[in-house]
């Protein structure tokens, strides 16, 4: 297995195109090339139809997908221009890649079993899923309910992926698939055979206080934690900060953690909270309004945001996943998150190949189950499939 990425800033996409195309060809040599991911800025507009159609004619990839992204990376490079590109190819022998294009019309609904799911990707029956790489617009793909049938289908399957970004405008952003692009939709690439698919999911927050339970909620309302006020519970909460921290809580937004697991007796460790966003408390009755749904028995715990503690996190979990020694990594990074995320894989990886973008909201697995989350570093780390016993 093996891989190799390029970039160009040059503005002409039939020129860029043809820098990354050759670059990549003299670093993998000659042989076919299996799998071809590529992320574009949006700046070259209307001719964004014209890239996938481009690169396959000069790979000729067994499978190519990507998609739009507001700021670009390849390795220890950040291209944030108008007319950035970034393709990373691959050799991948014994590998299944299998790539489908998926809109809300197509998914199975709420109360269909996993078969309708195995039926839409046609995927044949029995086949073992190492993982997945899903891309998504952020207009229409309704993301959080093919995550949801992603998991029914396939569990314990790692999901990593993004939203595209870089417009304000739904034709703006483009998915690519094959020699095709699109403007609505999802893209899922399932990977099956000779690798293994690491997930290292960074949310970039730091619990602080005691965790406790919820005892009332009304959708994304929180109104008692451990039969207390939410709001009492988070005075409670900020009176053990220090003087420093005090001050990041003064200036930065709250997040809340949220256990995954409803069933779970412990609260999570630190790293194992579902991190959303507080987004105002009511003053009349001291609720919490919160960036998702609620529900009642579950740990929560207040967390802090700061990019040295949030890049303290990603090497503490780069170090657990030992991502030295896998062949290549993909990035889906949060555009409002801060920290140099990229640099810091780097540093823990020794020159393993890196590509990603900066997304409008990253997908990857907290607890066991796929999420849509916020200011998050989603790493896919690609790995040989280590030799079965007896095999």
């Amino acid at each position: 297995m093996r891989f190799h990425h390029a970039s160009t800033a040059q503005a002409d996409l039939e020129t860029a195109c043809r820098e990354v195309a050759a670059t990549l060809r003299l670093e993998l040599g000659p042989g076919p090339v299996d799998l071809v991911v590529v992320f574009a800025a949006p700046g070259h507009g209307r001719n964004l139809d014209r890239l996938p159609v481009l690169l396959h004619e000069m790979l000729a990839p067994r499978v190519l997908l990507g998609c739009t992204g507001s700021a670009l990376i390849a390795g220890t490079q950040l291209l944030g221009g108008r007319h950035g590109l970034v393709v990373m190819a691959g050799r991948l022998p014994g590998v299944g890649l299998h790539a489908v294009a998926l809109a809300n019309a197509d998914l199975p609904s709420p109360d269909a079993p996993p078969s309708a799911w195995h039926a839409l990707v046609a995927l044949p029956p029995g086949t073992p899923v190492r993982g997945m790489i899903v891309l998504t617009e952020p207009f229409q793909c309704d993301a959080k309910a093919l995550l949801t049938g992603l998991d029914y289908g396939w569990p314990d399957v790692p999901k990593i992926g993004g939203i595209a970004s870089g417009s304000r405008h739904p034709e703006g952003q483009a998915l690519f698939l094959q020699r095709q692009a699109s403007h609505s939709g999802a893209i899922v690439l399932m990977l099956t055979g000779n690798l293994e698919i690491g997930s290292v999911v960074a949310q970039g927050c730091r619990p602080f206080g005691r965790p406790g339970r919820i005892t009332r909620a009304d959708r994304n309302r929180l109104v008692r934690i451990d039969d207390a006020s939410a709001r009492d519970f988070v005075a409670e909460q900020l009176g053990t900060l220090d003087h420093d921290e005090l001050g990041i809580a003064e200036q930065s937004p709250l997040f809340l953690g949220i256990a995954p697991d409803p069933f779970a007796a412990a609260a999570p460790r630190a790293g194992e909270f579902l991190v959303r966003n507080i987004l105002g408390i009511d003053p009349e009755s001291g609720n919490l309004l919160v960036g998702d749904e609620l529900a009642i028995g579950r740990h929560v715990q207040l967390h802090l945001r700061d990019p040295r503690s949030s890049q303290r996190e990603l090497r503490q979990m780069l170090r657990r996943a030992e991502p030295a020694t896998a062949q290549a990594a993909l990035l889906f990074r949060c555009l409002g998150r801060e920290g140099p995320d990229h640099t810091t894989f780097a540093a823990e990886a020794g020159g393993v190949p890196l590509v990603g973008f900066h997304c409008n909201g990253e997908i990857g697995p907290v607890g066991g189950t796929s999420h849509l989350l916020g200011y998050t570093a989603a790493f896919a780390l690609l790995r040989r499939r280590a030799p079965t016993l007896g095999a």
